[in-house]
């Protein structure tokens, strides 16, 4: 029996899901999580087989659980389960350690087949994520002004839009407050941005911002 750990912030989004994984043998929701905080509390107290995360979520978000899940658990398979299919969303969860990225509106079959995939070792890719992820690879293909990002500027950069103070993204991250003035500066040049509203605008426009 496969054990899975469904993590994601809407409570309806993983009773659908946990209601089609119950029909499947072999696989059983031990657990649920709405938050990675409450997700890595949860791994520490009973490690899973295999984690079902999405990326939006308040608090430290997808991107950083998967990164610090990776750090004490790094045997531990993560596959994400989300709405964004473009760069830079995939590569930068694959580097944080993933090893799994799904579309949301994915068959069943596949977030089965992904699971098996994962807890016997290997990787899976979405079909449709897989191909953006190709095409990105093609000299005069037009890039995310996102994919020039480092993992913690990515992860700064998502708590910023979701609404989280550069305060609490400091306690969060444990950085210190100047660090994220920095990192949010150094955001603000790279993208050519000149506050947080831009920033969250420029972050919608190119679908970084989950709203299911």
């Amino acid at each position: 029996m496969i054990s899975v750990l469904l993590v994601d912030d809407h409570e309806l989004v993983r009773s659908g899901i946990r209601r089609l994984l119950d029909d499947v043998d072999g696989i059983n929701v031990y657990a649920e999580a709405e938050s990675g905080e409450q997700a890595l509390k949860l791994v520490r107290a009973k490690r899973p087989d295999v984690i079902l995360m999405d990326v939006s979520m308040p608090g430290i978000g997808g991107l950083e659980t998967t990164r610090k899940l990776n750090s004490f658990a790094p045997e531990l398979p993560v596959i994400i389960l989300t709405v964004h299919t473009d760069d830079p969303f995939p590569s930068s969860l694959l580097k944080a350690g993933a090893s799994g990225y799904l579309h949301k509106g994915c068959k069943v079959d596949e977030i089965v087949a992904a699971i098996k995939e994962v807890y016997a070792g290997g990787r899976y890719i979405g079909s449709a994520i897989a191909q953006n992820l190709a095409l990105s690879l093609f000299p005069g293909n037009a890039g995310s002004p996102f994919d020039n990002l480092s993992q913690r500027e990515m992860q700064v950069m998502l708590m910023l839009v979701q609404g989280e103070k550069a305060q609490d993204i400091a306690g969060m991250l444990h950085l210190s407050p100047k660090t994220i003035s920095t990192y949010r500066s150094r955001l603000f040049e790279k993208l050519g941005v000149r506050n947080d509203a831009e920033l969250t605008r420029l972050a919608m426009r190119h679908g970084m911002l989950d709203n299911t």
